[in-house]
């Protein structure tokens, strides 16, 4: 018998009355009564209505906010923020914005993600049945803790899952052992978790990570360490390579000697074809679960590829600042996913895309419309006042009465030599117009990419790093896979998919050059995380960033280029006519 589906109908009708949305503000409003930072906005503890809260408190970003959350963290124990004491802080994954950002979290906003939570699996059972008889391989890793200067735990938002009892009550749903998970020793984490989803692997019918990323990283894993995995398998223990004894003793409760699946694991990895390799050895693996929309949208062939076709999953849209909402239909195609934000979560306002942040120009959900684009503005029980969090989405229709949302971007711009302004969105649609025309057809793709825009010659130019991934048995392509006479093809039709003031900028002006594509050898981005993970980012929140200006990644990437090419041609340009 099919399971009930969950009750979100009466959510959706919430979600589109204004009274409704307009209690959530209320509430918040009334338990931050007489917080020092609305009370410096001017507005009234005693008022707890939307006018009010609209005329009086500014739209802001994190930089305003942050000298109020500095005090917090150094042990203001004031209302300062919030009435309510602050518990502890999430810390941003850095990537996004050039730093790690301190979140205040409150006491009970635990609660209320994990009543949201509970809603994903009913629906994941609506469209995929037979998931409790199995279990989830799930590549999850943490971070180490630090402590503010007032002594609040301040960590990444996936590591407080994590470390929570609520997660460690849920263990036995997962292949990986708590104290694999828990290992702050990048390596010997994957390594464990890999091993172990090896072991169980009939029983797997999950196949995830929070970001794709973390996933293509894992079966890139696989394709370096098969031999020595394959070997603990039939020694039936782990060599010396992981040392961590927490982990050793945890691994030893599922690691048997087995000389069969030993040499499953050595057939399967040593052939070089790594097409469908998730379902040739986890064939019972129902769907790959990732967050595959945004920047994530790079990974969605390459986790095709390696999955057979498998639905690829997007469950549910999070920051660090707030949990926003579900994806009710989670098979649908990876280009089609929106969420259902919830209104119990903040008190959600939108800012119409190219409209000045100002509070006279917020809508909230009540009053968005079909097919616009707008940046997310959030006030949290926590204390975050009408803060900007720098998503931008676009409304993709409704469910029932509830709003739903794609996520588009960052509201970021992420190259710009002179006039141009090119975003994260636009960059991804030139590499993919460029893969999808010049390079599937050889049977390559973009493994992963990333640019920068280099002044260091006259006219500046933008400069997009490729590693490539050649789709045949051979595996891995290298710079070898695609002629300079492709590269530079690749180099113009990437041009003829950016702006109108890029092509001007390239055509009219003369102010830009032409665009550069170098080639890096493979595992050269895989350096890039372990880098970036050596100076502190958590790998299981990695983001790969689609500009680079720190030196030291620059020349990393730079001493890994096996090739590279120019535009060999301008893009096309028309001139806007005049108006008069």
């Amino acid at each position: 018998m099919a399971t009930p589906a969950p009750d979100v109908s009466a959510i959706g009708a919430a979600l589109r009355s204004p009274a409704a949305t307009e209690r959530v503000l209320s509430e918040i409003l009334g338990r931050n009564a007489g917080a020092e930072y609305l009370t410096r906005c001017g507005h009234d503890a005693g008022d707890t209505g939307r006018a009010t809260f609209r005329a009086k408190v500014p739209v802001v970003s994190y930089d305003d906010l942050k000298p109020y959350i500095q005090r917090v963290a150094d042990g203001d124990c004031s209302p300062v923020l919030s009435t309510h004491p602050i518990t502890e802080f999430l810390t941003s994954s850095g990537t996004s914005a050039g730093e790690c950002k301190l979140i205040p979290v409150a006491m009970d906003d635990s609660g209320r993600r994990q009543a949201l939570h509970g809603l994903i699996g009913p629906v994941l059972k609506l469209y995929v049945p037979g998931l409790e008889k199995g279990k989830g391989l799930y590549f999850m890793f943490v971070k180490s803790e630090t402590k503010t200067r007032g002594g609040l735990t301040a960590w990444f938002a996936l590591t407080s899952v994590y470390k929570s009892e609520q997660f460690k009550s849920m263990a036995i749903a997962y292949t990986s052992p708590t104290a694999a998970i828990l290992c702050e020793d990048a390596f010997q984490s994957m390594y464990a978790q890999m091993v172990c989803g090896l072991c169980q692997r009939h029983d797997v019918v999950r196949f995830g990570a929070v970001f794709a990323a973390a996933l293509v990283r894992a079966i890139r894993f696989l394709q370096l360490n098969w031999g020595q995995l394959a070997a603990d398998i039939e020694a039936g223990e782990l060599g010396p390579h992981v040392a961590d004894p927490s982990v050793r003793e945890a691994v030893s409760g599922i690691l048997r000697p087995d000389a069969e699946l030993a040499e499953f694991v050595r057939i399967e990895c040593s052939k070089g074809d790594w097409a469908g390799i998730i379902t040739r050895i986890w064939p019972n693996t129902k769907y790959v679960d990732a967050i595959v929309t945004g920047a994530m949208a790079q990974y969605i062939r390459t986790l095709q590829y390696y999955s057979g076709g498998l639905p690829i999953v997007s469950t549910s849209y999070a920051s660090s600042e707030c949990f926003f909402g579900i994806n009710l239909r989670p098979v649908c195609d990876p280009s089609e996913v929106s969420y259902t934000i919830m209104p119990n979560m903040a008190y959600f306002e939108f800012l119409p895309v190219g409209e000045v942040a100002d509070a006279t120009n917020l809508v909230d959900l009540a009053r968005v419309e079909v097919g616009r684009e707008y940046e997310v503005v959030i006030t949290t029980y926590a204390g975050l006042s009408r803060y900007r969090v720098g998503d931008v989405l676009r409304v993709t229709g409704f469910h029932n009465a509830a709003p739903q949302f794609r996520f588009v971007r960052r509201q970021s711009v992420l190259l710009s030599v002179e006039l141009d302004k090119t975003d994260e969105a636009e960059l991804h649609r030139a590499v993919e117009r460029a893969s999808s025309a010049l390079l599937r057809p050889r049977g390559v793709s973009v493994a992963e990419y990333t640019s920068r825009a280099c002044t260091e010659r006259i006219p500046g130019h933008y400069v997009v790093y490729w590693e490539l991934l050649t789709e045949s048995p051979v595996g891995a392509g290298d710079g070898d896979t695609v002629d300079g006479e492709t590269l530079g093809r690749c180099c113009l039709e990437m041009e003829e998919a950016l702006s109108a003031v890029y092509r001007q900028g390239r055509v009219a002006d003369g102010s830009i050059g032409p665009l550069e594509i170098r080639i890096v050898r493979p595992g050269t981005f895989e350096e890039v995380m372990d880098l970036a993970v050596s100076r502190g980012t958590s790998i299981g929140q990695y983001k790969v960033p689609r500009c680079v200006t720190v030196p030291s990644v620059v020349e990393l990437l730079d001493s890994r280029v096996v090739s590279s090419q120019f535009s060999p041609a301008l893009p096309h340009w028309i001139p806007t006519p005049r108006s008069d």
